[in-house]
C-alpha cells in the first residue's frame, strides 16, 4: 500500500533505537476520536523535535528523528486499529529492536478518565483490540506502553460508538494536557528514565 509519502533512507539495523508507536484509525473521518489519542500523541512529538512524518513503510506512516539525542522511529499504523500488530511487527522485526526496552507504545484506555495516563513496563492487552494485535505477533507482552484516559463509555452506548466518538469541549481541554505529558512521558523514557516518568504522570488527574 502507498499512501503517497516518500520511502527515505532509514537508520541501519543494528543502531540503538526506539519505536514509538501510537495506535489510532487511518483517514480524516477518525482524526482525533478517543480511539485515535495514540496518533494526536505522535502528531505532538513530530511536531515539537521536528520530525517529519513523510515515509511510507511497515503498513504505517512513519518519521526518523532525534528526541532528546535519541534516535526514533515514529510511527502511525494505518492497518485500522484491529490490526496494529501487522505494522509495529514489521517494524520491530526490521530494526531488530528489544521489544522489552525499544518499543514504546501508546493508546486509549476507556478505564482511565480523560487527562490520565498510566505507564507500564507490561501487562495484557486489558481488552484493547489493538494491543490485543501487537501481542498476538510480537509473542510478547512486555513491552513500554503509555495508556491516556478517554473516558468509560456512556450508559446504553455501543463500545464502537464510544471510542468512534469526539471529545467534549470539556474534556477536549483535559486530552489536550494528557497529549502534552504523554510526549512528555516518551521524552523521559527514551532518555531510560522509565521509573521517574511513571512516578511522575501515573498520579490521578482526574477522579475515575
Amino acid at each position: 500500500m502507498n499512501f503517497g509519502l516518500e520511502t527515505a533512507p532509514y537508520i541501519g539495523i543494528g543502531v540503538a533505537m526506539y519505536i514509538v508507536a501510537g495506535l489510532g484509525n487511518p483517514t480524516k473521518k477518525y482524526e482525533h476520536t478517543r480511539h485515535n489519542i495514540g496518533f494526536d500523541v505522535i502528531d505532538f512529538l513530530a511536531k515539537q523535535y521536528n520530525i517529519s512524518m513523510n515515509m511510507a513503510k511497515f503498513k504505517g506512516i512513519c518519521g526518523m528523528g532525534l528526541i532528546e539525542g535519541t534516535k526514533v522511529l515514529l510511527l502511525k499504523p494505518q492497518t485500522f486499529m484491529n490490526l496494529s500488530g501487522n505494522s509495529v511487527g514489521e517494524a520491530v522485526d526490521f530494526y531488530k529492536a528489544d521489544t522489552e526496552d525499544e518499543l514504546i507504545v501508546i493508546y486509549d484506555d476507556i478505564d482511565l478518565a480523560p487527562g490520565n495516563l498510566r505507564i507500564r513496563k507490561k501487562g495484557s492487552a486489558g481488552g484493547h483490540n489493538g494491543m490485543k494485535d501487537i501481542i498476538a505477533h510480537l509473542g510478547t507482552q512486555e513491552f513500554l506502553r503509555i495508556r491516556v484516559g478517554v473516558g468509560a463509555k456512556p450508559e446504553g452506548w455501543e463500545l464502537a460508538d464510544h471510542v468512534l466518538s469526539h471529545f467534549s469541549t470539556e474534556e477536549r481541554e483535559l486530552v489536550e494536557e494528557a497529549v502534552r505529558n504523554g510526549a512528555d512521558a516518551v521524552k523521559m523514557m527514551v532518555q531510560g528514565q522509565v521509573d521517574a516518568a511513571m512516578n511522575q504522570y501515573n498520579k490521578k488527574v482526574v477522579k475515575e
